[in-house]
């Protein structure tokens, strides 16, 4: 059995409808349907660039000598 994979993105319908069309199926086919939600993006939450951005926008966090020599020992064999 060959199994294809098609991605779609659509919008729920009123009520709580998905219509899905795929001309690459037969119809009386088996399939399963997988339903990821895209997460929603808030208003107030900023975006970045990459993930070096994102480091660079966190509060400074300043640490003794003794504590970066314990988090080396922690993290280095």
């Amino acid at each position: 059995m060959t199994q294809i994979a098609i991605r779609l993105n659509t919008i729920v319908l009123p009520g709580k409808r998905i219509e899905v069309s795929a001309p690459e199926l037969t119809e009386n086919d088996r399939v399963e349907l997988i339903i990821l939600q895209a997460s929603p993006v808030r208003d107030d939450a900023a975006v970045f660039a990459s993930a070096l951005d994102y480091l660079d926008s966190l509060p400074r966090i300043t640490r003794t000598p003794e504590e970066w020599q314990q988090i080396e020992r922690e993290l280095l064999p």
